[in-house]
């Protein structure tokens, strides 16, 4: 060997270790701010709004009124035959202490119920302000003196209980969904890998990825005021490990292949890198530009999302394209024990069930692509049977206190609301709105509140019942009626939610079809297989959620569905769908510039790429349907219909679709690029085709 070789071995040997200081250097930099991203997360409905909306105007101006933004609650004292003298000394003395020990607006006046039953007493402070934490130890204060005994109930309610209830299930996501990933994901790599050590060097890495990611995505929200939300914080980790562990799985499977050709680990891995390198920034790359879209939403948590899932992936990529290769050049061969790639060995040969499952769909194609798209077309109608836009009260999968309380008041005073509708008006004009406002059909009292910079507050009582149809008709007929004037609340905060994602889905949608069509054109030169890959992935959303719809309401009991999970399960369906086809349909490409027929093309590359695509898929199926053991209802709708549309996307469609829609397309799927133009090789008779491997 030459001195010139040695010398750049001796080079390379210490190019992983290069790699891995860098590595730690990088977490010392980004470690103190990743600790802080729970600091700025934000999950208020307004912090969801778009600027513009009316009841994000509304508590932006209430912010500004002498005292602050209004903590509202309500204390509803309970018993089932009817209250007692005794409760309701009790409630009283109870909120004369509350009002002693806390800033009021105004002191508590009890409404009793007609039946008896129910006497509700509204509580209101300025003093927390938009402090999340003092508007929390608040909303605890009170409920620590507001408690029940000797049979009477005691529950606390309104719109800041609501808000405190779901921050705190916001805040404990980070620790159980991160211990929940990790297990799943740990268990999943044991069972592909059949290693001891193996499995937990992806694991590792991706949890490094997460902790860059957070602080990454903590400096964007620094620098740029990006939303971060406990919902976007979430699935940011989930793509983390998602993503991650499925570009390892393919860096690993072509490492191994090529540990048995290529003596030395380094070699073997520069190799490896070289091979499926472009297909993982491909895919990575599409997936990223497709969460990119989400900036042009208007609603604040779906534009957030875009930014943080895109770090997520980009992170994971990262990590897994430099310091997963280092780690495992490192601990050499023996880290693949006891199923060791030996030097110059091959590897047992078994009967792919990929290659079964090709065969099949290769023998009629036609009649099993019209099965498929059937059976995707028949899953698709259970979206007649989704609930209805999900309400405040019904987004929690363990019922708490506040939800406990507005069950009460709406079964002890029917036909009256019991969650006020709050009006913002320029002073001049505050008397002439208060009269419009009272005759207002719909509008059973309104009162005059603060005033200050201009304008006054109006807090209006519907008749109908909280996030009613009847209750929304009230609060559009005001916001037509009102010139110049502003309508809030929690419950037009959530029709301002449903009303925005309608327009973000009109708008993202195309742009993401656009995006992802356009990048498989680029890619696989061709104008035939993207639109195959898009329509397949766009039936596979459709199908997906028909699925959520005969499970949502039916078998879990969700009252309603929330109104981004169609915008957010296309984003992710459609990125993360194409990303498996990348893998399949760039073989399927190598093997038709190879000269390889079509059939025979369409079927080595599900053969080929089968396995990897299969693991690769119950990885990131199972991370995601972590999120369906979270305790709220979004994020297990949007759990589950994305894990439910990856396995479809898995098992049925790649593995049949657009393999029998290949072969049955033939050179024509790669039009009008110049493979749609190579001639035909003479096919084989039957009795000579090669039996699959």
């Amino acid at each position: 060997m030459s001195a010139g070789k040695t010398k750049t071995r001796v080079r390379g040997r210490g190019v992983p270790w290069l790699v891995l200081g860098l590595w730690v250097a990088v977490l010392a930099v980004v470690g103190p701010f990743a600790a802080k991203l729970s600091e700025v997360q934000q999950d208020g409905a307004v912090d969801y709004l778009p600027a513009s909306a009316d009841s994000t105007q509304v508590a932006e101006i209430q912010d500004r009124l002498p005292g602050g933004e209004t903590t509202e609650l309500v204390l509803v004292y309970h018993r089932d035959g009817g209250l007692t003298t005794t409760d309701k000394d009790t409630a009283a003395r109870q909120v004369a202490e509350i009002a002693r020990d806390n800033p009021l607006t105004a002191t508590p006046q009890g409404v009793p119920s007609k039946d008896g039953t129910t006497l509700m007493y509204p509580v209101a402070s300025n003093e927390p302000g938009t402090d999340e934490k003092l508007r929390d130890e608040f909303v605890n204060a009170v409920r620590d003196v507001a408690r029940g005994q000797d049979g009477l109930s005691v529950d606390v309610g309104g719109p800041g209980a609501l808000a405190t209830d779901a921050s705190e299930v916001y805040n404990a996501l980070g620790g159980p969904l991160l211990y929940t990933t990790v297990a799943v994901v740990a268990v999943l790599l044991i069972i592909i890998y059949r290693s001891p050590l193996l499995w937990l060097v992806p694991l590792v890495v991706a949890g490094i990825a997460d902790y860059l990611s957070m602080g990454v995505a903590y400096g964007l929200n620094q620098a740029f005021g990006t939303t971060v939300s406990g919902q976007s914080s979430g699935v940011m980790t989930i793509l983390v490990f998602g993503a991650g562990t499925d570009y390892a799985l393919l860096l690993v499977s072509r490492y191994r292949e090529e540990l048995r050709r290529i003596e030395r680990p380094l070699d073997a891995m520069l190799a490896a890198l070289r091979g499926c390198g472009p297909a993982v920034l491909a895919s990575c790359g599409t997936v990223a530009a497709g969460l990119m879209c989400l900036l042009a939403a208007d609603l604040n948590s779906s534009r957030g999302m875009g930014p943080l899932g895109t770090v997520g992936v980009l992170c994971a990529l990262v990590a897994m394209l430099t310091l997963l290769p280092a780690l495992l050049v490192l601990f050499g061969r023996r880290v693949f024990w006891p199923l060791v790639p030996v030097y110059g060995s091959t590897p047992k040969e078994r009967r792919s069930l990929f290659a079964a499952m090709g065969s099949s769909a290769g023998r009629r194609p036609r009649t099993v692509l019209a099965g498929g798209a059937l059976l995707l077309g028949v899953l698709a109608l259970g979206t007649l049977n989704l609930p209805g836009t999900l309400k405040q009260e019904d987004s929690f999968v363990d019922r708490p206190d506040s939800v406990a309380a507005m069950e009460t008041l709406a079964t002890a005073y029917p036909g009256q609301s019991t969650q006020p509708i709050t009006v913002i008006t320029p002073t001049g004009k505050a008397d002439d709105t208060l009269a419009a406002v009272r005759s207002q059909a719909g509008v059973a009292d309104a009162e005059r509140g603060r005033s200050g910079g201009g304008w006054t507050e109006i807090s209006v009582v519907a008749e109908a019942a909280p996030q009613s149809a009847a209750e929304t008709a009230t609060i559009k007929a005001l916001r037509a009626g009102l010139d110049g004037s502003y309508v809030g609340g929690p419950s037009a905060e959530q029709l301002d939610l449903e009303e925005t994602n309608d327009r973000d889905t009109a708008i993202v949608v195309p742009i993401v079809l656009v995006s992802v069509l356009l990048i498989l054109v680029a890619l696989l030169r061709s104008l035939v297989a993207p639109l195959l890959l898009v329509a397949a992935v766009v039936a596979v959303w459709g199908a997906s959620l028909g699925i959520a719809g005969l499970v949502f309401g039916p078998v879990l009991g969700f009252e309603g569905t929330d109104p981004g999970l169609g915008l957010l399960s296309f984003v992710f369906l459609v990125a993360l769908g194409v990303d498996y086809g990348i893998f399949l349909m760039h073989r399927m490409r190598e093997e038709s510039l190879t000269g390889a027929a079509p059939t025979a093309a369409a079927l080595t590359a599900l053969r080929t790429t089968g396995g990897v695509i299969a693991s690769a898929g119950l990885v990131l199926a199972a991370t995601f349907a972590v999120l369906t053991n979270m305790g709220l209802v979004q994020l297990v709708e949007l759990g589950f219909v994305i894990a439910a549309g990856v396995l479809l996307d898995t098992f049925l469609v790649r593995t049949y679709l657009v393999t029998s829609a290949s072969v049955a397309l033939g050179r024509k799927v790669w039009w009008p690029g110049p493979l749609s133009r190579a001639p035909e090789p003479e096919p084989l008779r039957p009795e000579r085709q090669p039996e699959p491997v």
